[in-house]
């Protein structure tokens, strides 16, 4: 085994996994978590429709079912919740039940304690500073919980926000503070399609002043956009590489039921990408990526209640050991093809 298969511990790409068990020396699993926010492409700041894939559940559909308010309607609830938070920032912050939820579900699984809390639905730093910090310090303050991930836009990263990272990141130095904004693509033209909602100099502003922050950020991309070909894809990760994030998330392009994006699907505006044709333009895309960029996600699964397509994203074991069983008979490694300006 070569010195780089050792480091990403037989992978042909550097993975999530191998970084923790380099790093902490050990595994980390995530647990996902909904902190009751909204998000400005929601709420009527820049759109009521939320991004055109983006489900009812702002793209945390597997988030840990608790302490949420029983509403008729999401977007009341999603309302409701901004509105209770401003007045009282400690009223829906059940980070700790979530957590405890998230833990049983590893019961009797000799999985150790180490856990991510991922705050993943909607905009997770947008909401006013106090409740951004209660619900942080109470996931840091978690004995199992090892750091923190936070999924949220390059437009909502104020400097008040940032001086609350700042200041955790000190307070908390035996754990990690991690940012994931959603890139999607590069490209103006899906942006606008995708209503994403703020261009590339937000983005690189935002990881400028992460990075002078010194706080880790993840990069997220979608691959097989519409209208997107393979060279698109490939420019995006290599603005991906001129970024320079700690991480990328490679997500497939998923259509779930009841979004924009669903009813462009059924009109047959667009065909989402075969097994085999994703597989090809993510093998490339890892080819072109700098292999310092820790990889935390290939694929990505939907739920199975809500996927309308492609189907068979949801059998992701066959995606996953396809995709090692592929690049292995390819002799493809990540970064095989990085050239570094």
């Amino acid at each position: 085994m070569s010195g780089r298969e050792e480091l990403w511990l037989g992978k042909p790409y550097y993975s999530l996994d191998a970084y923790c068990k380099n790093t902490f020396r050990h595994k980390c699993y995530k647990i996902a978590l909904d902190a009751h926010m909204t998000c400005p492409n929601r709420d009527g700041t820049l759109d009521t429709r939320g991004c055109i894939f983006c489900s009812r559940g702002g793209s945390g559909d597997f988030a840990v079912p608790v302490g949420k308010p029983n509403l008729s309607s999401l977007d009341d609830q999603i309302r409701k919740n901004a509105a209770t938070a401003a007045r009282d920032p400690t009223s829906l912050s059940s980070v700790d039940d979530q957590i405890k939820a998230g833990l049983s579900l590893f019961r009797g699984k000799r999985v150790g304690n180490h856990f991510i809390a991922y705050f993943q639905a909607y905009t997770n730093t947008y909401a006013p500073v106090e409740y951004l910090e209660t619900i942080y310090t109470q996931a840091l303050d978690h004995p199992d919980i090892c750091g923190i991930s936070i999924a949220t836009r390059p437009d909502c990263l104020p400097e008040e926000v940032m001086s609350l990272l700042s200041r955790l990141k000190r307070e908390y130095p035996e754990k990690f503070i991690w940012i994931e904004l959603g890139l999607q693509t590069m490209h103006d033209r899906s942006a606008a399609y995708i209503r994403r909602g703020y261009d590339l100099p937000c983005l690189t502003d935002a990881l400028s002043r992460l990075k002078k922050a010194d706080i880790p950020v993840i990069l997220h991309t979608i691959l097989g956009l519409p209208g997107e070909t393979a060279k698109d894809m490939y420019q995006t990760i290599r603005f991906v590489n001129d970024c320079r994030p700690f991480g990328v998330k490679l997500q497939l392009l998923h259509v779930l039921k009841d979004t924009d994006l669903a009813k462009e699907y059924e009109k047959g505006a667009f065909q989402v990408l075969t097994m085999d044709a994703y597989l090809d333009i993510l093998i490339h895309c890892l080819e072109l990526l700098s292999p310092e960029i820790v990889v935390h996600r290939v694929t990505g699964d939907g739920p199975k209640g809500l996927t309308l397509a492609p189907l068979w994203s949801l059998d992701k074991r066959n995606v996953l050991n396809t995709l090692h069983s592929r690049m292995k008979a390819l002799d493809a490694w990540q970064g095989k093809e990085y050239r570094h300006v």
